[in-house]
C-alpha cells in the first residue's frame, strides 16, 4: 500500500524538487538567504572524470559530483527560522573557493543547484540524493567538504580530495597521504564504470 508520508516518498519528493531547479554557475550565484540542500555538477575535462560527464551530457537527472547540506545556526537546538541565515550560500560559497585554488580544476566548470528546506527536512534529503547518486566526492574521493583545521592541529593526513585536486593552502601543511593521484584517479574511473554502467 503506497503510503505518502513514508520517509523514502518524502525523500523523492525532495530529490525530484531539487532536479527542477535550474543549474547556476557555481561562480556566479545569486544573493539568496535560507538552509538546505545542494547539488554540485562538473563538466570539465579533469580525466578521472570522463564518464561522469559523458553519463551526464544528455541525463534527464544528472549526476551531481558532490551532495551537501547547510542547516540553520541553531537548528540542532530547535531554532526554525532558516529564512534568516544565508548559510547554505556561504556554503556553495566556501566550496567555490576550495575548487577555485585547486591546480586542476576551473570554477568555470561546476555548476549548482540548491533547496532551501525546514530544519527537519535536510537530512533527510541529504541522505536520498547521496544514496540515489552516490556522488563521486561524497563517496570515493573523500575530504571536498573539510575545513582548515586550525593552527596547531596539523597532524592528520591529507584526504584523497586534496591528494587528486592540491591547492589549498591549508592542506599543504597535513601530512601527504600514501595515496598517490594516478591511484586515486583509477578507483574514481572503476567505481564511475560501475555505478554508471
Amino acid at each position: 500500500m503506497f503510503n505518502p508520508l513514508d520517509l523514502e516518498n518524502l525523500g523523492d519528493s525532495i530529490a525530484r524538487a531539487i532536479g527542477r531547479q535550474d543549474p547556476v554557475p557555481l561562480g556566479e550565484l545569486p544573493l539568496f538567504t535560507g538552509a538546505g540542500i545542494y547539488a554540485i555538477y562538473y563538466t570539465g575535462p579533469h580525466p578521472a572524470y570522463r564518464l561522469l560527464v559523458q553519463a551526464n551530457q544528455h541525463a534527464d537527472d544528472p549526476h551531481p559530483i558532490y551532495v551537501g547540506r547547510s542547516k540553520a545556526p541553531g537548528s540542532r537546538k530547535g531554532g526554525v527560522n532558516s529564512g534568516a541565515t544565508t548559510s547554505l550560500r556561504s556554503r556553495l560559497n566556501q566550496h567555490a573557493r576550495s575548487i577555485a585554488d585547486a591546480q586542476n580544476l576551473e570554477l568555470t566548470e561546476f555548476s549548482a543547484r540548491w533547496l532551501e528546506l525546514d530544519a527537519v527536512w535536510v537530512n533527510l534529503g541529504e541522505a536520498v540524493l547521496i544514496r540515489r547518486h552516490s556522488p563521486v566526492w561524497n563517496s570515493i574521493v573523500d575530504g571536498f567538504g573539510n575545513h582548515d583545521p586550525g593552527k596547531g592541529r596539523h597532524a592528520g593526513v591529507r584526504s584523497p580530495w586534496d591528494t587528486l585536486h592540491p591547492g589549498r593552502k591549508w592542506a599543504d601543511n597535513l601530512v601527504p597521504s600514501q595515496l598517490q593521484p594516478d591511484a586515486i584517479s583509477r578507483d574514481v574511473e572503476e567505481f564511475l564504470r560501475q555505478r554508471l554502467s
